[in-house]
């Protein structure tokens, strides 16, 4: 996720290493690169601009202290700002209303149909709320079908009616059945639209002006960068909407919609995608992205994703059986398992403060989890619960039956010995840290 503006953002700073002081020529030289960086991602002119500007201005009239470095004052800054940028603060949905009404609009491709299923996901495992999917694209079955198959999955009620083409009158005939069987959150589903296209703009338009909705979300998919803000505009010029919706950021390197899109039409990002999962959804926190976007990680959303999956008496019950050196292969299975329920790694050590550089000419590969789960599953229950079975013979059935070779065998042999052996080790306490330090590759 913005790799290509992280890294540029970091050359700039470097411009700064070995200054004793900020000066107004090395400053101009930093914010010079930051702006081509900025420009580069696709952020408007004007706001880049802006953003430089205002970072000059407090750069000069900053004191830098002698414990504080100037790269680190300028970090400082630009990060400020770039919270400021984007909102500052994270702003909630209103949930008011029996039933509450959310109303999605956007492009034809913008991921709204997937959305509509996360968000109805997430008010339901994360509100508690009982909520209803409204199938108004009256143009597309196959969007109908989607939305049908994604609730059906997460066992949420969808509201459809195939030979009505007429959205207003299926909106309004869903609110009355929602009402009838109890579900207090209404998502409304509507077709891709151009703003251009004067019919689909004024039948969105009339779904506002009859539903009266709480909410009111521009989906839009972030890698189409400036495109994405220009037609933030034009939509939020007719319905007004009350937040923004960034589609698709786990594949977006630039980040200019998540920089300009705020500024442009000041109206918040309330929920940025970052996978096509049901959970691949996160409320978006300005604080949070700037951090990553510099390079710092974001190590509170990487423990909630954790909270959000990791059982709490499971965990007990595994560090007991790590004190007692009984680790087994169904642990292991297990724990990855929990692992892939928290999104994709490069999302994942992208949240690590300072892993995401170190890794990202890493390729990293979440089929690899498919092979290593193979190789798991080929293994009968006795050579699960004690590895010391695995000798050669055994270890060629099991690449035989796993579709993979000896070699990969062996080595998650040797992986799963070396985690079993430092998890033992913090399972231990504090008193075992300094061993477990040893036991890690020194910086090169």
């Amino acid at each position: 996720m913005f790799e290509n503006l992280s890294d540029r953002l970091e050359k700039s700073f470097k411009l700064l290493k070995g200054e004793g002081r900020i000066t107004e020529i090395n400053v101009a030289e930093t914010l010079k690169e930051v702006r081509r960086a900025l420009l580069d991602a696709d952020v408007n002119y004007k706001i880049a601009k802006n953003f430089t500007d205002k970072v000059k201005e407090i750069a000069m009239g900053q004191e830098v202290l002698k414990s504080i470095k100037p790269g680190q004052m300028m970090v400082k800054i630009v990060h400020d700002e770039l919270v400021k940028l984007m909102g500052s603060e994270k702003v909630d949905l209103n949930l008011k209303g029996n039933p509450t009404i959310i109303l999605l609009a956007g492009l034809q491709g913008s991921g709204k149909t997937t959305f509509a299923a996360k968000l109805a996901n997430y008010l339901k495992s994360k509100k508690g709320r009982q909520v209803m999917l409204v199938a108004c694209d009256v143009y597309r079955p196959a969007a109908i079908e989607q939305l049908k198959v994604l609730g059906q999955g997460l066992e949420i009620a969808v509201y459809s009616e195939e030979e009505n083409k007429n959205p207003v009158q299926i909106a309004q005939n869903a609110i009355r059945k929602a009402k009838v069987d109890n579900h207090n959150t209404i998502i409304v589903d509507t077709a891709g639209r151009l703003a251009i296209d004067e019919d689909m703009m004024n039948e969105i338009a009339g779904l506002k002006k009859s539903l009266d909705p709480h909410e009111i979300l521009f989906v839009v998919d972030s890698m189409t960068g400036q495109d994405a803000v220009n037609t933030a505009k034009e939509f939020n010029d007719r319905l007004n909407f009350d937040g923004v919706v960034l589609t698709k950021l786990d594949g977006d390197t630039r980040g200019g919609a998540a920089l300009s899109i705020r500024e442009v039409v000041n109206k918040p990002i309330k929920f940025v995608g970052t996978g096509e999962k049901p959970d691949a959804l996160d409320v978006f926190y300005p604080e949070r992205m700037a951090d990553r976007i510099l390079g710092m990680g974001d190590i509170v959303s990487l423990v909630e994703r954790a909270q959000e999956q990791i059982n709490v008496e499971e965990a007990r019950r595994l560090q007991k059986k790590l004190a007692k050196d009984q680790f087994t292969f169904d642990d292991f299975l297990s724990q990855i398992q929990q692992i892939k329920k928290m999104g994709n790694m490069k999302d994942l050590v992208g949240m690590i403060p300072g892993m995401g550089k170190m890794m990202k000419d890493v390729d990293i590969d979440d089929n690899a989890f498919k092979s290593i789960e193979a190789i798991i599953k080929s293994m009968t229950p006795a050579e699960r619960s004690n590895p010391g079975l695995l000798n050669g013979t055994r270890r060629k059935r099991i690449a035989i039956g796993s579709g993979t070779d000896i070699q990969e065998v062996n080595r998650l042999i040797k992986q799963f010995d070396e985690t079993r052996k430092l998890m033992k080790l913090a399972a231990g306490g504090q008193k075992n840290m300094r061993k477990i330090m040893g036991r890690m590759p020194r910086p090169r």
